[in-house]
């Protein structure tokens, strides 16, 4: 059964209509017809089975069903990374790995030492962009709900966003403090933070900046992992630890 995300309210009825982009999509691109079955997604944990009752000029007409919580993960702490933007289209990698491991948010910034700089109509039309891009990513993963996607201009900004039990400074400085000895001694959070640097990582200011708003700095060991690896690989350990993988 074909999957797609909507905006909540159209879960609320017992019919709705179906335009825009999506509605094309239906039609056009997959060719479903009346009296097929899809699966309607409200981003949040929530999911419908409709039925196509007609495909006309005004969009695709689907008779509702109840809508029933399926939140997967709903036990698991709730996981944002703060990732330091990235050159190129590596953060749309990261969005697309992040959102399959069950990444609740994940928040670009523009670290000190960031190549790209984003600012205004730019800017808006990249969240846009990235937003897409998890949305999808939660589709075909089967998320019942999409990561949220934030922006923050720099590290101070990123340090004063949301709250967590507990937050983690990934930083190649550090040469004592190891992720798993964090782990180890830490009792289940149930809401985690993680700091990624980008290419060149973060600057000593910007790690102290850290430490000093409660992050922990810690470091993965010997491998040298690239911006665009380090937090899956964090991600995957830490839903490993205290989530649902495996």
């Amino acid at each position: 059964m074909r999957r797609f995300f909507v905006e909540p309210a159209l879960l609320q009825g017992e019919s709705a209509v179906i335009d825009g982009e999506l509605c094309r999509h239906i039609s056009t691109v997959l060719r479903l017809k009346a009296g097929e079955k899809i699966l309607l997604a409200d981003g949040c944990g929530r999911e419908a089975v409709a039925t196509i009752g007609s495909v006309d000029r005004d969009g695709v007409h689907l008779a509702i069903g109840e809508a029933v919580s399926v939140q997967a993960g709903a036990d698991c702490p709730a996981l944002t990374i703060y990732q330091g933007l990235p050159k190129g289209e590596k953060l749309e990698l990261i969005l697309q790995k992040c959102t399959e491991l069950g990444v609740n948010g994940i928040v670009p910034f523009i670290a000190s030492r960031s190549v790209a700089r984003l600012d205004g109509e730019k800017l808006e039309k990249r969240v846009a962009r990235w937003e897409k891009i998890a949305r999808e990513a939660a589709r075909q993963s089967g998320r019942g709900d999409v990561p949220r996607v934030g922006f923050a201009p720099d590290m101070a900004a990123a340090l004063a966003m949301g709250s967590h039990e507990l937050g983690l400074l990934l930083w190649e400085g550090e040469s004592e403090q190891g992720l798993k000895e964090v782990v180890e001694r830490s009792p289940r959070p149930g809401s985690i933070a993680v700091i990624i640097g980008p290419e060149g990582g973060l600057t000593p200011e910007e790690a102290a900046m850290a430490v000093a708003a409660g992050y922990l700095p810690v470091t993965l060991g010997k491998r040298i992992l690239r911006t665009e690896t380090a937090g899956l690989a964090v991600a995957a350990i830490l839903q490993y630890v205290w989530g649902d993988l495996g």
